[in-house]
């Protein structure tokens, strides 16, 4: 959910979840063609992780702010632009709605740092990984092996500092929005 941008609440749900699910599909769908220079194998990466990951970003997305559904496309995106950009909101009416998807971003957020350790262990695998693929392995295994620890590192150096950032942001826009309900 934090991830999600903001253009992409202006969707319906399945929209969303396509939209989602898509990019992560194509994604890691290009490393399975990078690493194993397999068509068949990066096509069922794409369908596979693009239906799950999507429904997945959907469901979670609808679970953490629930009063989403509720609204037009407009209104919402108009609060997560607010939100996001730590803004007040125009339409005093959607405040109440900017408090409610603050405190989803930071429901999201909670949530996500139970699991920072989890990257740090696939992280440290795949630094061992890349090393072992380098001596062994053939040139696409190599780039994708260390094309992964980069994207890994910059998970964990990166995304916290974003993340606080982004947080930091919904709580000034939801302060503004409590001085308009």
């Amino acid at each position: 959910m934090l991830l999600v941008p903001g253009w992409m609440w202006q969707r319906g749900p399945a929209t969303r979840a396509v939209g989602a699910g898509l990019a992560a599909g194509a994604f890691l769908a290009a490393f399975v063609l990078i690493e194993a220079q397999s068509w068949p194998g990066a096509a069922v990466v794409f369908v596979v992780l693009s239906l799950f990951y999507g429904t997945r970003v959907a469901r979670r997305m609808h679970r953490l702010w629930p009063a989403a559904k509720d609204m037009n496309r407009a209104d919402r995106a108009a609060v997560v632009r607010a939100t996001r950009r730590g803004e007040a909101v125009d339409d005093p009416r959607l405040a109440p709605a900017v408090v409610e998807y603050a405190d989803a971003l930071h429901r999201a957020a909670d949530e996500d740092r139970l699991r920072r350790w989890a990257v740090l262990l696939v992280t440290v695998l795949a630094v061992a990984l890349a090393v072992y693929d380098t001596v062994t392995g053939s040139t696409g295994e190599t780039v994708a092996s260390w094309l992964l620890v980069v994207l890994l590192l910059a998970d964990l150096m990166w995304w916290p500092l974003r993340r606080d950032r982004l947080l930091a942001r919904a709580d000034q826009a939801a302060e503004a929005a409590g001085r308009d309900i």
